[in-house]
């Protein structure tokens, strides 16, 4: 039987977490005040901040630009995996400030690339920018199940 459990964790482990995990919903607020969802890639940057490449005519940005306050879900490869939702304040970072950041978003996502400078002058073609996000609140880590209430009783015993 698959309990469900939930983790409290300190920042460090959080990020340790967050790192291999590049699968993420984030939640910004709409000017009506309802949420607006997007499924992004994210990484973590050597801040130790939540990063994720954009481009600044997205919703997401333009509800962060109004409202910085933003919700994260990351999410394990496998759906049925741990996951943990993160609160912060998002910082838009335009071009030309944005290039260096989308080096170390690229880094912290995907590793090293064959050629750094071909990586500058697309992302700077492209006009891309970053979101990074400092993190206020998060946790715990969980992941779903039966309740742990249900794990002595026998119907659910293999």
């Amino acid at each position: 039987m698959n309990l469900a459990t939930e983790d409290n964790v300190s920042l460090l482990e959080l990020l340790d977490f967050v790192r291999p995990r590049h699968q993420w919903i984030m939640t910004t607020v709409r000017s009506d005040g309802r949420p607006q969802i997007s499924p992004v890639t994210g990484g973590v940057n050597t801040a130790g901040q939540l990063v994720v490449s954009t481009y600044p005519e997205r919703d997401k940005v333009h509800n962060l630009r109004r409202n910085p306050a933003v919700t994260l879900c990351v999410l394990s490869d496998h759906f049925g995996g741990s996951w943990v939702q993160v609160d912060g304040q998002a910082t838009i970072i335009d071009m030309p400030e944005a290039v260096e950041a989308l080096v170390d978003y690229y880094q912290s996502v995907a590793g090293e690339h064959p050629n750094w400078d071909e990586y500058r002058e697309a992302m700077e073609r492209q006009g891309k920018c970053i979101i990074a996000i400092d993190i206020e609140r998060w946790g715990p880590v969980a992941k779903g199940g039966f309740p742990p209430r249900l794990a002595n009783l026998d119907q659910f015993k293999p």
